[in-house]
């Protein structure tokens, strides 16, 4: 039997990975310039894979283009993260209601989790936490659903990294993923997605306590 090659990922898809895992991990900080010549050198590439590169960063958010700044890592506000969160909050509680209901697998929330549990670097638990996340509202049976929170995936990992450098809450927020897994397991769609909602409204309060997002000050059913 024929084995099938592994595709060779493109220049841009190379260096769009690349840069992406160094915002959000914390080599690229917000504010940082992204020149393509320093950069082309680094990948050892031209200027033209770098530059679409940073043209589809710009397009998910992490990245700003400007006339006379030029490109630069993404800044991150109390602004910024309400936007990205009250999207998140919802959505994402929703989608994983939905899971639930019709009973979709969540085995690579499982995995995700124990491999975050198992890092050994905040590299590689924050990219564990995203796959986590991932895996609780993408079988939520609408694709368009889970687009939508795709859209804004990158956007929350980089809250989630700045916050982290100021004040690292990883076990906190472990034993959050846990319960949420367990009422998900467990059947319970109403309670895995009242923790969960609970568990992304409660970081962007901690993380931006002077401008938390307006709908994380309420549960889901509208109440203070």
């Amino acid at each position: 039997m024929t084995s099938v090659p592994t595709p060779i990922p493109s220049r841009t898809q190379f260096v769009l990975e690349e840069i992406k895992r160094r915002i959000l991990t914390g080599q690229l900080t917000p504010g940082q310039a992204l020149v393509e010549t320093e950069l082309a050198a680094q990948f050892g590439v031209s200027k033209t894979p770098v530059r679409e590169a940073l043209k589809t960063l710009a397009g998910t958010g992490l990245v700003m283009m400007s006339q006379y700044k030029g490109v630069t890592v993404r800044m991150v506000d109390a602004d910024m993260a309400r936007e990205v969160y009250d999207v998140r909050l919802l959505l994402e509680p929703e989608a994983l209601r939905r899971a639930v209901r019709r009973g979709a697998s969540l085995d690579a929330a499982r995995a995700a989790l124990t491999r975050a549990d198992e890092a050994d670097d905040t590299a590689e638990r924050s990219l564990a936490n995203r796959e986590f996340h991932r895996a609780l509202y993408l079988p939520c049976g609408n694709p368009l659903l889970g687009r939508m929170l795709d859209e804004v995936r990158d956007q929350a990992a980089l809250v989630s990294a700045v916050a982290w450098a100021a004040s690292p809450s990883w076990e906190r927020e472990a034993g959050e993923h846990r319960e949420i897994l367990r009422l998900a397991l467990a059947g319970d769609a109403d309670g895995a997605a009242r923790a969960l909602h609970a568990h992304i409204a409660s970081f962007v309060e901690r993380a931006f306590p002077d401008s938390p997002a307006e709908s994380a000050a309420q549960g889901e059913d509208g109440q203070a």
